[in-house]
């Protein structure tokens, strides 16, 4: 009878253990990081797009064009800066 009373608190101990190893392993969701990864698509966005602009300003002075290069620059940068946010959302998706 007395191994049976040691047996379950070995048992209550290590079910404890291996829930808090569990815990440990699995980071926990933050509001925060979520905000953080706003931030993050949003200046992969906003970076590439406003260099556009100011890119096809200096080439409107530089090299007048039939179209406007800082409305095709505008929308270029709005390209690549999703591409850029779309690779770091597939690479960070597990994590």
């Amino acid at each position: 009878m007395t191994g049976m009373k040691e047996d379950k608190p070995a048992k209550a101990i290590r079910r404890r253990a291996e829930r808090m190893q569990k815990t440990r392993g699995e980071p926990k969701y933050s509001p925060l990081s979520g905000l953080g990864v706003f931030g993050v698509i949003g200046w992969s966005i906003a970076i590439p797009t406003v260099t556009g602009a100011f890119l096809g300003m200096w080439l409107n002075r530089i090299a007048p064009q039939n179209f406007s290069w800082p409305i095709a620059l505008i929308l270029g940068g709005v390209v690549v800066g999703g591409m850029v946010a779309w690779s770091w959302v597939e690479k960070n998706r597990d994590k």
